[in-house]
């Protein structure tokens, strides 16, 4: 597989860490998640089934678990070594946390040379935030990203999902799948650093840079489109479609289909910006022409034409979409002692080495004797740290 052979160790909990690091278990990195005594608190969110958090297995996937308590020497001492076998760290503590565990960066350079450090947080290590809490709609506030969700006139908008969380785990991933190689070639590690809020910030894309070039701050549009029309959901006799003609092409294809071809060479609709410009009468008489036959009759024909259209599908429609189920987007994992679980299958397809689960998620501690074993801990050994609370 991609990552196999790479050691990753997981000082994460709740989803940023978890998610890039279920990523990197995907793609073959041997994953290990060291846990407080109290376990990670998402073990106890989400829909609970036969006394497992789902939310849980599907974002530790691939992983094995150690319990330490590192208020006690020893767990630290372990600690330390598992850092010498390891290629990886990720932890998503607030910034220092790490360091007065014992561990800074120059303790890390010691332990291992080569590894690569991965610090996922809310505003990263410096400035005046670094060290406020953070958590994912806190960073969709503060970044701007929510201000330009909804309507013109309702007020700012998170998205439904904990983006800014998935967003972190993504670059995360990334920065370690870039540094491992180079710390390979070269036998020295680095720090990658990942906030939720850049993360946020990165995503402003268009229109970052037409308020770079402008100067004006957008106005939330909604569905439509701030620089294209006619773009957004539009009613048809049983329900909406998603439209997106992003440009002329797309837009004289769509009204060839709307049996209006006359629009392409109208002044008020010729260009992007005319449309723009004129996006409510476009969007009129775009809606009143689709309202005339049904979604599936126009999701048909419209893609037949080459516009890019789909319906607007429930959580429950997605995972019966014939294009989801044949991309293996969802997944029916054996857990044993909780049955089947079934959660969202991989994104990315390797020709070669595709991703699987090899493990589904681990009970708490559960591989406490195997990780400790490798160390060549004895039994004996294992059974006095567990006998003191170590493990």
């Amino acid at each position: 597989m991609p990552l196999s052979g790479v050691k990753v160790l997981d000082l994460t909990r709740v989803l940023s860490g978890p998610f890039c690091t279920a990523l990197l278990g995907d793609m073959g990195a041997d994953v290990i998640k060291v846990e407080a005594p109290e376990g990670d608190s998402v073990r106890g969110q989400g829909a609970i089934k036969d006394g497992l958090s789902w939310y849980f297995a599907q974002f530790n996937r691939n992983k094995r678990s150690i319990r330490l308590d590192m208020r006690k020497p020893e767990a630290k001492a372990i600690l330390g070594r598992l850092i010498e076998r390891s290629d990886v760290l990720v932890e998503n503590f607030r910034p220092g946390v790490l360091a007065r565990l014992g561990f800074d960066d120059v303790r890390l350079k010691a332990l291992r040379p080569s590894l690569v450090t991965c610090s996922i947080n809310g505003f990263g290590s410096t400035g005046p935030y670094k060290d406020r809490p953070a958590f994912d709609f806190i960073a969709q506030a503060m970044s701007g990203f929510m201000s330009v969700n909804g309507g013109p006139d309702d007020p700012p908008l998170r998205s439904g999902l904990p983006i800014s969380d998935l967003v972190a785990g993504l670059y995360a991933a990334l920065s370690i799948a870039a540094a491992v190689p180079h710390a390979r070639a070269t036998g020295q590690g680095q720090r990658a650093e990942v906030s939720l809020t850049n993360g946020m910030v990165s995503l402003l894309s268009f229109i970052a840079s037409n308020y770079f070039a402008t100067g004006t701050a957008p106005a939330r549009s909604g569905n439509d489109h701030p620089i294209a029309a006619p773009y957004g959901l539009f009613p048809t006799r049983d329900g909406q479609i998603a439209l997106a003609p992003p440009d002329n092409a797309f837009f004289g294809r769509l009204v060839d289909v709307l049996g209006e071809p006359g629009l392409k060479t109208d002044p008020l609709y010729a260009t992007q910006s005319a449309r723009v410009a004129n996006r409510v009468r476009i969007n009129a008489i775009v809606g009143g022409k689709l309202a005339a036959n049904t979604t599936a009759h126009w999701v048909e024909t419209l893609n037949q034409a080459g516009v890019p259209c789909g319906p607007v599908n429930s959580v429950a429609e997605v995972f019966e979409d014939p294009q989801i189920l044949a991309q293996e987007m969802v997944m029916d994992i054996d857990h044993p002692g909780h049955g089947t679980v079934r959660m969202l299958g991989f994104p990315v397809k390797f020709s070669g080495q595709p991703c699987q689960v090899r493990r589904p998620a681990p009970g708490l501690g559960e591989h406490s004797d195997e990780i400790l074993a490798d160390l060549g801990l004895s039994a004996a050994e294992r059974d006095v740290l567990r006998r003191d609370g170590v493990i």
